[in-house]
């Protein structure tokens, strides 16, 4: 049971600003009509209801921010085919904010499923199997020391990364220079100090 002033599958909770289905209706009818204060007085009267859908959906504010400015985007260029006769205007704009929302939250779980794959099946480079032999096999000091056998460039590209914890494209920002240059630093770097390390066993 819908109440006084409101029109079908608008029970979202929260007012419409005083507006009645037929007020919705001409300001989508005005809009369409390229009425920019019409359409800014409908999304004021609705905009509350569509984002607290969005939000129960996604659950996350954020996303659900990004759903109504989708959702008005498309009420805007759309507004000249509503048709009164086929539904409420919160109807209309619920449907396509519910439509969005499961959208973005199918987005979302595909992107996080695509990152853990990659993460997963992400082969170990040379670059860390190389460190991981020097940390099995040498102690800290040993390794310290090593660092001094290496060239300036390939020491502070080796120490921005292993023991700064810096990503390649962190190094080749720090040190500004190609991530290509970087990587090959890192490279030469452990595979001199693998080197060093072993002459000494």
């Amino acid at each position: 049971m819908t109440e006084p002033g409101t029109a079908p599958g608008d029970q979202y909770g929260v007012p419409l600003m005083g507006r009645t289905a037929v007020d919705l209706a001409g300001l989508v009818s005005r809009s369409a009509g390229g009425d920019e204060t019409a359409f800014a007085d409908l999304y004021d009267a609705t905009s509350a209801r569509v984002y607290g859908l969005a939000v129960r959906i996604t659950r996350s504010p954020e996303i659900a921010a990004e759903v109504v400015q989708e959702v008005y985007l498309m009420a805007w260029e759309q507004s000249a085919r509503f048709a009164p006769s086929r539904g409420s205007v919160m109807g209309w704009l619920c449907t396509m904010a519910h439509r969005r929302a499961v959208d973005r939250v199918r987005q979302v779980a595909s992107e996080r499923t695509r990152d853990q794959t990659y993460q997963d099946q992400r082969p170990t480079t040379a670059a860390d199997q190389t460190w991981e032999e020097v940390e099995q096999s040498m102690a800290a000091q040993e390794v310290r020391n090593g660092l001094g056998t290496l060239s300036p460039l390939q020491r502070e590209a080796v120490a921005l990364a292993y023991y700064g914890g810096c990503t390649h494209q962190e190094v080749a920002r720090a040190l500004d220079i190609p991530l290509g240059t970087a990587k090959a630093r890192i490279r030469d770097g452990l595979n001199s100090l693998r080197s060093a390390l072993g002459g000494r066993r």
